[in-house]
Formats: structure tokens, C-alpha cells, sequence
């Protein structure tokens, strides 16, 4: 029996990439992923995570990372064809099991009715008989979840590396950080390619700018 693991990590930021990732094993070599202590990305450290990424792909049967860039997400949130954020994330966790056609997928449910979303991915899938269980917080309460959630995590950590480096000073991206909102200020024009505009904190910056070039007239 093989069990899929889906996660992601970067829902919430103004700028970067989210990070989908689908862990594949057999379901005998879910203790394995425990003896390794994976859990929710988020309680771990850099440091950990970055040593047990190489230790998830070994023990995994197969791995799929999916890096969806901001003009995406934007398409989805700005579509008026019943596409949004949760429904972009549903669409590449169908194409990650439509890849891998496992016995059984553990989704970490970003929507509020779980069922809803369950349904949603059903409806994308080639084979509608796997067996789908759609929770919230399953990246803290199972495995493979976990292990999905720490290769995300790491991936986007590093695209988020990539984008300073060429960028300056970005902080983590999250709307809340000072850093961030700094570097939005200042180059939400010059650089906009990497910024999601169908966020509001993005959109307010623009609407002010704008209301100020009105008053200077």
C-alpha cells in the first residue's frame, strides 16, 4: 500500500513562490519517517530541516516538488472562472497523485470545510477511487504530511535565499515583517515581478501612491 503526503508552505507571504510538496513511501515505512522525528515544518529549525530533507528523499519511494510563482497565484486569485487560492492548491496536489496514483493521499486541508476540498481534488483526479482523507493540521498529526511539509518548507527557503540575493534585503516576505514592508515601499514598481498583486498589502501601496499623485496636483 503506498501513502501520499501533501503540504505546502508560503501561502501567506506578499512575495515568492509557493512551494507544493508530495511525499510518496510504503505505508510499512511510515514508523521510519517517526524514528527520523519529522513534524510540522514550522516546529523545526532551519538547521533540522535542511538535514532531513536528504533523509526523506531516501526513504521515500518518489518525491514531487511544485514551485508555483506569484503571476499564478495571482491568475487564480484574480480569475473570474471559480479558481481562487485553495482551488490553485487543489489543482496541483490532483497533478502530483494523478502522477503517482497512490493507495491512499493525507492532504493538509487549506480550506475550511475539508469535505469541500476532498471533493474538489476528486473531481481532478484520473482514478476517483483512491482514497482521499482531507484534515486540517495533518502535517502536525501525521507523517507523511510532516515529511511533505519540511521539503516544501526547505524549497521555499531557498527560492526566498535566490530572491534576496538578487534583491537586497526582502525580510521573510510575510506581510507583518518591518523588513518586508520596507522592501514593498520601496520596490513594489522597480521589481514587481515578484510580488503577488492580488494581495491586499501590495494593492493598498498602490492605491496610496496613486491617491498621492492626485494631491499633488
Amino acid at each position: 500500500m503506498s501513502l501520499l503526503g501533501i503540504d505546502e508552505a508560503g501561502r501567506g507571504p506578499v512575495l515568492g513562490p509557493l512551494v507544493i510538496a508530495g511525499v510518496l513511501i510504503s505505508e510499512k515505512d511510515e514508523q521510519k519517517l517517526k524514528d527520523l522525528g519529522v513534524k510540522d515544518s514550522k516546529l523545526l529549525s532551519q538547521e533540522k530541516r535542511e538535514y532531513m530533507f536528504d533523509k526523506i528523499i531516501e526513504l521515500s519511494k518518489s518525491t514531487r516538488i511544485l514551485i508555483i510563482e506569484p503571476e499564478e497565484i495571482d491568475q487564480a486569485v484574480f480569475s473570474k472562472e471559480n479558481m481562487n487560492l485553495n482551488w490553485l492548491e487543489a489543482k496541483k496536489s490532483a497533478e502530483i497523485i494523478n502522477e503517482f496514483e497512490p493507495t491512499k493521499v493525507i492532504l493538509d486541508c487549506p480550506h475550511t470545510i475539508p469535505e469541500k476540498y476532498k471533493d474538489y481534488v476528486l473531481n481532478l483526479l484520473k482514478n476517483e477511487n483512491i482514497e482521499i482523507l482531507s484534515e486540517h493540521k495533518a502535517d502536525m498529526n501525521f507523517p507523511v504530511c510532516s515529511a511533505a511539509s519540511i521539503l516544501a518548507k526547505v524549497v521555499r527557503e531557498k527560492e526566498m535565499d535566490k530572491i534576496k540575493f538578487k534583491y537586497g534585503k526582502t525580510g521573510s516576505g510575510y506581510p507583518a515583517d518591518p523588513i518586508t514592508q520596507k522592501f514593498i515601499k520601496e520596490y513594489f514598481e522597480k521589481h514587481s515581478e515578484i510580488f503577488r498583486k492580488s494581495w491586499k498589502t501590495f494593492q493598498n501601496l498602490v492605491k496610496n501612491k496613486s491617491q498621492k499623485k492626485i494631491k499633488d496636483f
